[in-house]
């Protein structure tokens, strides 16, 4: 959650995440005072769009039954599940954003959307061009292929978001989110200090309890000498996933979309059908350069101002591509850009490039530009990082994870962090 002027003075890019569909949705975010803290989420018109070609596009509303209106013969099954999941969300929440090995406490809400959250995205039950497209572009937020068990629960969590809370961001960028938490944390009595590297454990202060937000191989790295065989063993087979690569445009006007509804859309996948997309995610799931990869846009700037100066805006951009890959996707990107936006790179008139190594430089946590914190798999994804009582503790006394590398994953929910928290004040007796 950080925002800086990366390409031209007066342009706030989102340096990693930009949309926070689960900064809304998250138990533990809800309990906290962050308005107080100056913190505005705003919403686009359209939470999202799945571009299928120039022309064509599938517009998801916050309304179900407005969205599947454009599905079709889909129709009704879009109306029914997603219905049946955003009017459950109470129920399922906790399990869904938290270890999901462990008893619910809605077993029967949980059963109901389980029987559809663990096929395969491909086997969504989608018939029509559209429905399976939407539905793929939202499933492969994954990173995986998707005829992986269980990818189809991403792509119902992620629409059935946008239809209960939205697909917001935050007025000025992403470092607001920060700046409230950390302003909250101080109206609490916290402090934060910055700017040491920590290189072991015993470079740390006298605690009662330490959270790590690290992977298991920065873990390890902390506790070298410290931590059993065993469990070093687990953080070697702990596997991560494809990378992103990433581009920051400033442009001197709004994106010329082909399809002008696309401009009402806070966020956009570009991928095509679902075939096509679970092409692009298989090819950089084994290695391979794909010459489309699946590429998410988000325009920012069209529903806050605050982002770029006034007529002018900002476009954040990233593609799904091989883990520690060093080809520069830009050109490719950028050509897939002005497929959908003919005229697009007329308008550029500054630039910043991620690339998967960069991404790790900015955060050691994202191993080869893994943005997820590990791979989703079957068994990174029930038992993450590794199989066991509490998903947070781990071998030394008082040290616990709270990384994305613990349940419930990846995104701006906090909900590893509270989870762990309270692991902690357990074993502490609290």
């Amino acid at each position: 959650m950080r925002t800086a002027e990366l390409t031209v003075p007066g342009f706030h890019h989102d340096i990693c995440s930009a949309i926070h569909p689960l900064a809304t949705n998250s138990p533990f975010m809800r309990t906290l005072p962050l308005a107080q803290q100056g913190l505005e989420m705003v919403h686009p018109e359209l939470p999202m769009a799945h571009a299928l070609t120039p022309d064509r596009a599938v517009l998801v509303h916050r309304d179900i039954a407005r969205t599947a209106e454009g599905l079709g013969a889909d129709s009704a099954r879009y109306r029914s599940i997603l219905g049946r999941v955003v009017e459950g969300w109470p129920s399922l929440e906790d399990q869904v954003l938290g270890p999901i090995a462990r008893l619910p406490r809605h077993p029967l809400a949980m059963a109901r959307f389980g029987i559809d959250a663990i096929r395969p995205a491909t086997r969504s039950g989608f018939k029509t061009v559209e429905a399976r497209a939407l539905f793929a572009g939202n499933a492969a937020h994954s990173f995986l292929p998707l005829d992986h068990p269980l990818t189809a629960s991403f792509g119902w969590f992620l629409l059935a978001g946008a239809h209960r809370f939205g697909w917001p961001a935050a007025r000025g960028g992403s470092q607001a989110i920060a700046d409230a938490l950390a302003g909250h944390l101080t109206t609490l009595g916290g402090e934060i200090r910055t700017g040491t590297w920590v290189e072991s454990l015993d470079d740390l202060p006298p605690r009662r309890a330490t959270l790590l937000d690290l992977t298991p191989a920065g873990f390890a790295r902390l506790g070298r000498g410290q931590l059993p065989a065993g469990y070093l063993r687990k953080v070697t087979r702990f596997r991560h996933g494809p990378a992103a690569f990433k581009l920051d445009f400033a442009l001197s006007g709004s994106m010329p979309w082909k399809n002008p509804d696309l401009i009402k859309a806070g966020t956009i996948h570009l991928g095509g059908t679902m075939e096509e997309i679970a092409q692009a995610e298989r090819a950089s799931w084994d290695g391979v350069v794909h010459p489309r990869p699946f590429t998410l846009v988000v325009q920012p700037s069209v529903f806050d101002p605050s982002r770029a100066p006034e007529g002018l805006h900002t476009l954040w951009v990233y593609s799904h591509v091989p883990n520690a890959s060093r080809v520069d996707f830009t050109a490719t990107i950028e050509d897939r850009l002005e497929e959908f936006a003919p005229g697009f790179r007329d308008l550029v008139v500054g630039r910043h490039v991620m690339t998967p190594a960069d991404f790790e430089a900015h955060n050691p946590n994202y191993v080869g530009g893994d943005i997820a914190g590990g791979a989703h798999t079957m068994r990174q994804l029930i038992f993450r990082p590794f199989p066991a009582l509490d998903p947070y503790s781990t071998p030394l006394d008082g040290v616990f994870l709270c990384s994305a590398s613990t349940p419930p994953g990846a995104g701006t929910h906090g909900m590893c962090g509270h989870l762990a928290a309270r692991s902690a004040l357990t074993w502490l007796g609290r």
